[in-house]
């Protein structure tokens, strides 16, 4: 074989459909990225190189690619540092379930183990956040473990890291690359013995209610009409609204610290609640009631609460079974009174702020939230900062059945939304991608917004500055302590993309917001949109308890001790219609 090992794993990975590879470039690296700048880059049928600023941000872009696409994304890190700073977007990509391969490059071979210049063991560290991690050793096994690599991220839907030496790269090629055939998503059919298990206890029980998550994807109108059959209300998680809230006339919204409308109620009144491809964490939102859980992961059956009937499969095949063995209910009584309260909710909090807000200054960030859900295209791709964007995108984004909405929902890392949003619209050039970004998350990785006007990404970057992390003050507050720490000098976002070439506007009077979109959304190119919102504007639960208001009540009596009460009063008038009432 005449060609070098890198040439050769790099053809291997076009043979796998990729396209792009994020990353920075680096001396163990060199080997490997000079193979992809020979392929020509995809104009000319190759793989593109994507310079991100922080390695970080190339394994959040490779992660949010793959989720969209479903198909096997690249991220690559030099020795040491480089494939260190990958980790924290490894595991948000690993958790959620996106197909990465992320390479991580390793100091000469020879030098393995002698405590070198730069030397960790990316073999052992990434074990924790991947399905698959193994060291290259030679030219000869390289072929193998990439094909193995690529199998188990695009098999078991996670991470699977390759670390290659620089100077094994750099090798003439050894062995044939393995016969790679792409692999078809297979179905997980369940037992007729659970389905028929699952049908007696609806039958049997007077209120039924459904709690879906992402797991219900594809599922959509078996879900709905098994509601409308057992005349059952349906929540569902962050990651399942996605799938399940537009054109279901049984929604109820969300539960959980984010939530919104009847959900935490709708399920804890019911005599038998039904998990439908969740593993929603937050047990203290799940009820002690008669539970039976849908999931094709077993070690997700029964580990958040405990599950009376529980279904190994699919949620679409099990629906198909399940439905012609359950009986349609004809008392709707249960359903009409939690979609009652649901509608009160949802205009009396939720719609609150969106209702004569065009004049009330700072700007409210669930006024802002709600613009942007009108004036956003019905097929964009929403990323959301993890903090006060992940509730106001929760709860006044529509997904429509067009639309998506991502988030770093259950890794929960800080300055997601910018570093996702570029790998959504790498894979996704013509369609609208917006980045809603707090100023906290933003400036984490703010040097990413030169990746975006480097590569001419006509990101749209909805900024929510406040001034302040958001969602910290109030787990401060919720808890009985004073916010301290979380207040940060105010910073011009748009002047800095400006300087970058951005088309890039800075707003704080509500009047402007719409005008403000609009412009910035026609933008042919990179544009951000800079909000200054209420930094007092907090998410209250759908349902509170006894505990956080009194955890509520006591940090109050220490803003007022340590910052006077003008400060308390200002908060209160900030989320006075905020709070859930009957």
């Amino acid at each position: 074989m005449a060609k070098e090992l890198a040439a050769q794993l790099i053809a291997a990975l076009q043979t796998a459909g990729v396209r792009r590879i994020y990353g920075i470039v680096g001396d163990s690296l060199n080997p490997l990225v000079d193979a992809v700048r020979k392929t020509g880059g995809s104009s000319n049928g190759g793989i593109d190189w994507i310079h991100v600023r922080h390695e970080e941000a190339a394994a959040f872009a490779a992660g949010a690619e793959a989720q969209l696409t479903g198909e096997l994304a690249v991220c690559a890190g030099s020795c040491g540092p480089g494939n260190l700073h990958l980790m924290n977007g490894l595991f948000d990509a690993n958790r959620t379930g996106a197909p990465v391969l992320a390479i991580a490059s390793h100091i000469p071979s020879k030098q393995i183990g002698s405590d070198f210049f730069q030397e960790t063991h990316p073999d052992r560290i990434f074990d924790e956040c991947s399905v698959y991690s193994e060291l290259v050793s030679t030219a000869e096994q390289a072929p193998r473990v990439l094909h193995n690599a690529i199998q188990h991220a695009v098999g078991l839907r996670g991470v699977a890291v390759m670390t290659l030496p620089g100077d094994v790269a750099g090798l003439p090629a050894a062995a044939p690359s393995p016969l790679l055939r792409p692999l078809r998503p297979a179905s997980l059919v369940p037992a007729q013995e659970s389905v028929a298990e699952l049908a007696e206890a609806i039958n049997r029980a007077e209120k039924v209610a459904i709690f879906a998550g992402a797991g219900v994807q594809g599922a959509h109108d078996e879900v709905v009409a098994l509601a409308e059959r057992i005349k059952a209300p349906i929540g569902h998680s962050l990651r399942g609204k996605d799938f399940i809230q537009y054109r279901n006339p049984f929604d109820i919204g969300m539960t959980g610290l984010l939530g919104y409308g009847a959900a935490a109620e709708g399920i804890a009144d019911a005599d038998l609640l039904i998990l439908l491809g969740t593993d929603f964490p937050y047990d203290q939102f799940l009820p002690a009631t008669r539970t039976a859980q849908v999931d094709r992961a077993p070690q997700h059956l029964g580990r958040r609460t405990d599950v009376d009937v529980a279904v190994h499969g699919d949620v679409l095949p099990t629906l198909q079974a399940l439905l012609p063995l359950v009986k349609e209910k004809k008392n709707s009584k249960f359903l009409a009174a939690i979609l009652k309260k649901h509608d009160r909710l949802m205009n009396k909090a939720v719609g609150a702020y969106t209702r004569k807000a065009e004049k009330i200054v700072p700007i409210h960030p669930e006024y802002a939230a709600s613009l942007l859900d009108e004036i956003a295209a019905e097929d964009a791709v929403f990323t959301a900062d993890t903090g006060m964007c992940n509730v106001w995108t929760a709860r006044y984004i529509n997904p429509l059945g067009t639309r998506r909405l991502i988030g770093s929902y259950l890794h929960g890392s800080m300055a997601n939304a910018l570093p996702q949003a570029i790998g959504v619209q790498a894979a996704y050039p013509g369609r609208q991608v917006i980045s809603v970004s707090g100023d906290g998350g933003l400036s984490m990785l703010l040097g990413e917004l030169i990746t975006v006007a480097a590569h001419r990404l006509p990101v749209k970057v909805v900024v929510f500055n406040n001034s302040t992390l958001g969602m910290v003050k109030l787990e401060m507050l919720v808890d009985g302590l004073a916010d301290f720490g979380v207040d940060v000098p105010d910073v011009n976002y748009a002047a800095v993309a400006a300087a970058l070439g951005f088309h890039a506007v800075r707003v704080t009077d509500p009047a402007d917001i719409a005008g403000a979109y609009r412009a910035a959304f026609a933008h042919d190119g990179p544009s951000l949109v800079e909000l200054i919102t209420d930094p007092n504007a907090l998410s209250i639960p759908p349902k509170l308890k006894g505990g956080q208001v009194i955890g509520f009540a006591t940090a109050m009596s220490k803003v007022v001790l340590n910052k006077g009460a003008g400060e308390a009063v200002s908060m209160a008038r900030s989320n006075l219609r905020n709070i859930p009432r009957g």
